[in-house]
């Protein structure tokens, strides 16, 4: 793979999910169009002291082995508790069967394994677009 393009250099760079193979498979849904929306916990963002998204931002989104592969831009920023979220967030999230009953339940298991779980703990509801893809043809 080529190195990361000079225009996204001081990009935030991460990657959606908590292990390789879920890190590979969220980046497929965003790459096939399907995801274009992510939340994580308000605590950890205040915890880690990590930059909030902001709406207009790019990002750099990493594959499970922490290559760059693609590049995305929010678009729109919510704070809002587990319980509130809705079904138009869920299948955004492009994540399972796209029901709010599939989010909730993977959602709840993954926040359970990664700090802890409340139905009433604040998220961070992010949407955003794909801007471009980044691999091994890429130019600099």
């Amino acid at each position: 793979m080529t190195d990361l393009p000079e225009r996204y250099r001081d990009a935030v760079q991460f990657a959606f999910g908590d292990t390789p193979a879920l890190k590979d498979e969220l980046l497929a849904l965003v790459l096939s169009g399907k995801k274009t929306a992510t939340c994580g916990a308000l605590r950890d963002v205040k915890d880690a002291g990590e930059p909030m998204p902001e709406v207009g931002r790019r990002d750099v989104v990493l594959d499970g082995a922490g290559k760059p592969a693609a590049v995305i831009e929010t678009t729109e920023v919510t704070i809002r508790r587990f319980d509130e979220v809705d079904e138009d967030f869920a299948r955004d999230e492009g994540e399972g069967d796209l029901s709010l009953a599939d989010w909730r339940e993977g959602h709840e298991a993954f926040f359970a394994r990664n700090g802890g779980f409340s139905p009433d703990m604040e998220l961070i509801c992010e949407r955003f677009r794909l801007v471009e893809t980044l691999g091994d043809d890429e130019n600099a």
